[in-house]
This record gives structure tokens, sequence and C-alpha cells, in this order.
């Protein structure tokens, strides 16, 4: 019975820890879409992210043109929120 009640135990922490990981993911997701669109998006269209002659070929590049445009645009992001935009552009358009 022991045994039974440690399994039903187990099950329930990674069910908890599941949820809480995937709510802070889509917290994560809804962030970085909220900063894109709030400071980005006037000048990047969809169209920069697809053309030919693009700067992100993968996740390193990806982060660091998000750093280097914050940085420009003199927004002070923290290491959070250059990850948060870098996360919601790669779900959207670049899929590393």
């Amino acid at each position: 019975m022991k045994k039974l009640h440690q399994k039903y135990f187990a099950m329930f922490l990674l069910l908890v820890v599941h949820t809480l990981v995937y709510a802070q993911e889509k917290q994560s997701d809804s962030r970085g879409e909220l900063l894109y669109s709030t400071h980005c998006n006037t000048c990047h269209t969809s169209q920069v992210h697809w053309r030919e002659q693009k700067l992100v070929t993968d996740w390193n590049s990806l982060v660091n043109q998000v750093r280097r445009w914050q940085s420009i645009s003199g927004l002070s992001w923290r290491e959070e929120e250059i990850s948060a935009v870098a996360h919601y552009l790669d779900a959207v358009y670049y899929q590393f």
C-alpha cells in the first residue's frame, strides 16, 4: 500500500512540474511576442525574416541579432527579454 501511495505522489509531482514548466514557456512566448510587436514590428515585417540575404542562420545568430538590434534601439533589455524575443521569432519564423 505504501508503494502505491509513493507511486501516486511521484505521478502528482511530475504533473505539477510539467504544468509549471509549460506555463512558464507560454508566458515567455507571449512576453517575447509583446516585446517584438511593441518595439520591433514597425520596421521588421515578416519579409525581413524571409529575405534571401538574411543574417540569421542558426539559434546563436538569432540571439545575437536580437541583442544587436535592441542595443541599437536603446532598449536596454535584460538577457531574459532577449531570449524571450528570440524564442518567439524562432517559433514563428525560423524553427531552429
